[in-house]
């Protein structure tokens, strides 16, 4: 951690003595708060800065935001360190908070976990990364909250059902200034905003038979579990008592369990849940998790400026309308998830892929990937990849999981090497990344990373 002190305070410096910035961040959850963290910060020192928002950083994506920078330092958050050769070669004055895998560089400003010996997908997302940042800049302790947010929208509790590492440290950061709780609960998306039966009629991750999808099948399991789902208003999550809910999960256990479910899907049931404890309950900013899910409904449908104001204080129009488009986002996945159950997926030796072609969007294919390891169709035993049809080319959005990193799988090595070879480019985490590919390339794509996938697992077997 002194190393990554150390960046921090370099960072830091640059920052002060510039007096004109210009903020460029990721269209995800993670990028949104990793903004909304640094702009925070600026605008108490005093700083004046502009923003923007982009899906990669590529040749034409630098190209532009030179242009627009002119002499003024960017600050690239979650996002920058695997184009750290291009930004020198087009003498931008920079500061980098990222956390996807580096390449190698001893440029001076810049903060990557992956360089002090620390893993940018389980101990500390961009959003961290750009709070640590932060705290150089001034007594920023309170914007710890949406730190975990970021790390949250980026599955990093995932593989452990908690947040470990620094995130750690983070969580306790904002739980000794009362800004943060957890506590061990139920998982399901929606504790603070959906009716219970919604709850389980939503569910998709994982899927529980006979309940997921089922309206009525949710009231009636919920109704012999002697719950009351209906006051004045259908109770939510919050509404229950504490027997109540653990009446539901134990009933939820017994029902997957019953219905042949594997032991490691029923467990996700059950995990580490985060309250932002100054934002209204009831509402999608009270859980770390909706809030997340809010974000993304905004910057991955081309209204980051939106998702930004929502994580720099606004409560009113920007809020309200961000929740209109996460209705639509929700029925964009659920449509989603539909087409890869309904076209089923390839699968090859080492890999399975859906090509969805412009039927999802490009923007959210990857969390359709993630999402559809819990269909029938998609195996846990090989990484899963999404194809959808993008302005660029054809995007590419895969997903691991923590098995198969301990069997070898790095998705950010394989799948940049495969891109490279085939003109694209791509990069990320070892258990999630992506890339851009050119349109026609995508048969040899697969095949390429289908080999370099089993290549990394033969040997490390």
């Amino acid at each position: 951690m002194e190393r990554f002190s150390q960046a921090a305070e370099r960072c830091a410096d640059l920052i002060k003595k510039s007096d004109e910035l210009l903020v460029v961040s990721h269209i995800d959850a993670d990028g949104l708060t990793s903004a909304g963290i640094i702009c925070t910060a600026l605008k108490r020192l005093g700083k004046g800065y502009d923003t923007r928002f982009v899906k990669k950083l590529d040749a034409e994506a630098l190209k532009q935001i030179s242009a627009a920078a002119g002499k003024r330092t960017v600050i690239f958050t979650d996002l920058g360190s695997g184009a750290i050769d291009q930004i020198t070669e087009l003498g931008l004055s920079a500061v980098i908070a990222d956390h996807h895998q580096p390449k190698p560089s001893d440029y001076p400003y810049h903060m990557n976990p992956h360089l002090v010996g620390l893993n940018g997908a389980t101990d500390i997302s961009g959003s961290g990364v750009t709070f640590l940042l932060s705290l150089k800049l001034g007594p920023n302790e309170d914007l710890a909250p949406l730190a975990i947010v970021g790390a949250v929208g980026d599955l990093q509790d995932m593989r452990t059902n908690a947040l470990v590492g620094v995130n750690r440290q983070i969580l306790a950061l904002g739980v000794s200034g009362g800004h943060l709780s957890y506590e061990k609960d139920i998982k399901l998306f929606g504790r603070q905003t959906r009716p219970v039966y919604k709850l389980l009629q939503y569910c998709s991750d994982p899927y529980m038979p006979g309940l997921s999808g089922c309206e009525e099948a949710c009231i009636t399991f919920l109704e012999n579990a002697d719950i009351q789902v209906k006051a004045e208003s259908w109770r939510r999550w919050i509404d229950l008592s504490r027997d109540e809910k653990t009446r539901v999960i134990s009933r939820l256990f017994q029902h997957c369990l019953s219905c042949g479910m594997p032991a490691h899907k029923v467990q996700r049931l059950v995990g580490e849940v985060y309250t932002l404890c100054k934002e209204e309950p009831g509402t999608e900013m009270r859980d770390a998790s909706e809030f997340s899910t809010l974000l993304n409904a905004t910057a991955r449908y081309e209204y980051a400026e939106t998702g930004l104001a929502i994580c720099t204080g606004d409560r009113g129009e920007a809020f309200h309308y961000a929740r209109d488009l996460l209705e639509q986002h929700r029925r964009n996945l659920v449509n989603g998830l539909n087409f890869v159950s309904d076209q089923g997926v390839t699968r090859l030796k080492n890999v399975q892929y859906f090509d969805a072609k412009s039927e999802i969007r490009e923007t959210i294919v990857g969390i359709i990937a993630g999402m559809s390891s819990s269909l029938n169709c998609v195996s846990r035993e090989v990484p899963i990849v999404g194809l959808a049809t993008s302005n660029e080319g054809i995007k590419v959005s895969a997903r691991g999981n923590h098995d198969l990193i301990l069997r070898g799988l790095n998705l950010a090595r394989a799948i940049s090497e495969a891109a490279a070879a085939v003109g694209g480019a791509g990069g990320g985490h070892d258990i999630a990344a992506g890339a851009t590919i050119p349109a026609g390339r995508e048969a040899e794509f697969m095949a390429l990373l289908d080999q370099k996938i089993g290549e990394q697992i033969k040997s490390k077997v």
